[in-house]
This record gives structure tokens, C-alpha cells and sequence, in this order.
């Protein structure tokens, strides 16, 4: 069995998209575990806040089949994939890592330059596995946020399951 790390946001009806995005991994992959949520202004245009979160799970399912599963997911939330790349979206779920596997080919790679980019998937992700070797650096991810700039792009953390945010 893999460990899988997937991120998750939304910044249209973000909350009921990413309950939605969440209650389909459940039902695909059984048991995952769910960092805190951040809410964050959009990077890189102009739109609503996301909500983001990261997503660990068990599978013995190849990462291949696992985008196919995200991709499915993504279509049940209606996410169009004719938008641009930098855009406003129903959900969006990144395969982020996939045990230590390291891949750089079209339409995979791992582990996901965003993990080491983004203050809204590091943090999550450093708070749910603080001790994961990331594989191309061979350190902590508690190590990268501690070093991260978190200032350079802020994040607030909300309740996404107490209706606060629906």
C-alpha cells in the first residue's frame, strides 16, 4: 500500500465542493485523513478566496489510476476543463506525493513542485506528515514550512465541517 498525499481546494462554493470533494475520496478510497482547512486569497488572478486542505490516504492503486479517479471526481463537481490553468474552479485535487516515487514525464510528476511552492499545500500538508522525507530534498516537510515565507502569501485557518463556512 502507498502512501498518497492529495491536495484539495475550491474557490467556487468552496465549502460544499470540498465536502463534496472529501465524502467521493471516502468513497473510493475508504479511510483518509484530512489536514486543517486554510482559506487564501486566490495566487496569480483575481476571484474568490480558495479553501485548501491536503488529503492522505492508503492505496495500493498506481498514481495513473489514481489521476483517473481525481478526473472522475472533478467531473461529479463540474469543474470545466476547458478553463485556464490559473483560474477560478468548482475543485481542484493535486496528486501531490506518492510514497518517495519521483516522476518527471508529460501528465505526471512527482513529487508535485507545489508542495515546496505554495504556503496553502506545504503547510497542510507539514502539519498532517510533519515527518515525511519530501524525495527530492530528503527533508522534513516540518523543516520546508519552518523555512517557508508564510508571509508571502497568508493563510487562515477555518472549520469546514461546523457549517461555518458553507
Amino acid at each position: 500500500m502507498a502512501d498518497v498525499y492529495l491536495g484539495i481546494g475550491s474557490n467556487i462554493d468552496a465549502a460544499p465542493n470540498l465536502r463534496l470533494g472529501i465524502r467521493e475520496l471516502q468513497c473510493r478510497f475508504g479511510k483518509v485523513e484530512v489536514s486543517p482547512v486554510y482559506r487564501n486569497a486566490p495566487f496569480g488572478f483575481e476571484g474568490e478566496d480558495f479553501l485548501n486542505a491536503v488529503v492522505h490516504l492508503r492505496t495500493d492503486l498506481k498514481p495513473e489510476a489514481i489521476l483517473q479517479v481525481l478526473n472522475d471526481i472533478h467531473e461529479i463537481a463540474g469543474r470545466r476543463r476547458d478553463q485556464h490553468k490559473i483560474s477560478s474552479r468548482t475543485l481542484d485535487i493535486d496528486l501531490l506525493l506518492y510514497d518517495r516515487l519521483v516522476v518527471d514525464r508529460p501528465g505526471l510528476h512527482l513529487p508535485r513542485s507545489d508542495v515546496l511552492l505554495y504556503s496553502f499545500v506545504l503547510r497542510p500538508l507539514a502539519e498532517l506528515a510533519p515527518d515525511y522525507f519530501h524525495p527530492l530534498t530528503g527533508r522534513r516537510l516540518a523543516e520546508h514550512w519552518r523555512e517557508f515565507d508564510a508571509a508571502r502569501h497568508p493563510l487562515r485557518e477555518v472549520e469546514l465541517f461546523s457549517g461555518a463556512e458553507s
